[in-house]
């Protein structure tokens, strides 16, 4: 298992994943089993290529998904080169997601059989160096029957709570954290969509495109987030539908089961880990891609990672520029 990062917060009871009581479970867990284990110290790199890569872009008023960079970063790679030096031929990790094989060689990331636990969305950037050698032993099973299997083997997380904030952040204090790491965010001026100041907000770091909870001002309807200038340390606010957009750009896309495609291809797209999909039409090019909405798409975030499925198939993503 891997040890990722010591614990910089304490008197918090919330249930993380990556901690290092996750670390001693997974210890009890391969001796009930009769297992060799072995920890792979990632903290310097995970320091890095993680929690630094996280600050640098909420200062720059976008929104990271530490857990994608974790595995675009780090996660897989070094799972791959400990296959390796202890002559594995394959990993496998508890992601609900499923690899499947075609009749030509090639392997493809596909949904987890379970829909409000599946994975797939923080998989995307595995390419087939990667899903060749990844078993998925948990994405053809409900999370219910995860539990009972691991009750019955007598496994000591079988009724372990689920983590639901960042690893790093398990209060879910964002802000505070930031400060912590010594990212400066200053009161200014939140702005409606004339550019007209209406009022002062507490520090970009503080939110995100499409929140509406916490802004702490009245404008008389519905108010949210609809954009967020770094530069300017300003904070845009409008109602709904000043949310809606027609198209965006991704940057550093990742083609999963296939090379870049040379034409544009339907599918549809999630922007954020549980969104709902929506039908899109993508332009590939110069290592990224145009995707124009064919249904309403609201709320994009720079910094999120925009996921192409077709079908229950992921066929590649992006991040949001």
């Amino acid at each position: 298992t891997m040890r990722l990062y010591d614990s910089i917060r304490i008197n918090c009871n919330k249930p993380t994943c990556c901690s290092i009581d996750d670390v001693e479970d997974a210890r009890k867990v391969a001796a009930r089993l009769g297992m060799p284990f072995e920890v792979l110290d990632c903290r310097d790199e995970f320091e890095e290529k993680v929690i630094d890569r996280f600050a640098g872009e909420y200062a720059r008023g976008r929104t990271p998904n530490p857990c994608i960079l974790c595995n675009r970063h780090l996660k897989f790679d070094h799972l791959l080169q400990a296959a390796d030096s202890m002559g594995c031929d394959f990993m496998a990790t508890g992601h609900y997601a499923r690899v499947e094989c075609d009749a030509g060689g090639r392997f493809h990331l596909r949904c987890g059989i379970d829909p409000k636990k599946d994975q797939s969305y923080v998989l995307y950037m595995l390419d087939q160096r990667h899903l060749s050698r990844l078993l998925l032993p948990l994405g053809g099973l409900e999370k219910q029957e995860v539990r009972r299997i691991a009750a019955e083997n007598g496994l000591v997380n079988a009724r372990k709570r689920e983590s639901q904030d960042i690893c790093f952040v398990p209060d879910g204090d964002y802000a505070g954290f930031l400060a912590w790491r010594g990212v400066e965010s200053q009161a200014g001026d939140f702005l409606d969509g004339e550019g007209n100041v209406v009022g002062t907000h507490e520090g970009i770091v503080h939110y995100t495109i499409g929140q509406r909870k916490g802004l702490g001002i009245a404008m008389g309807y519905p108010a949210y987030v609809t954009a967020i200038d770094a530069r300017a340390n300003t904070v845009t606010i409008g109602p709904r539908e000043a949310l809606a957009v027609t198209a965006f750009d991704v940057a550093d896309a990742v083609w999963t089961a296939s090379v870049e495609p040379t034409a544009p291809l339907k599918a549809e797209v999630r922007i954020h880990y549980h969104a709902r999909r929506v039908p899109v039409r993508i332009v590939p090019g110069d290592g990224g891609a145009h995707v124009e909405a064919l249904g309403e798409l609201r709320a994009i975030a720079p910094g999120q990672a925009a996921v192409f499925y077709q079908g229950d198939e992921v066929v590649g993503g992006g991040t949001i520029v």
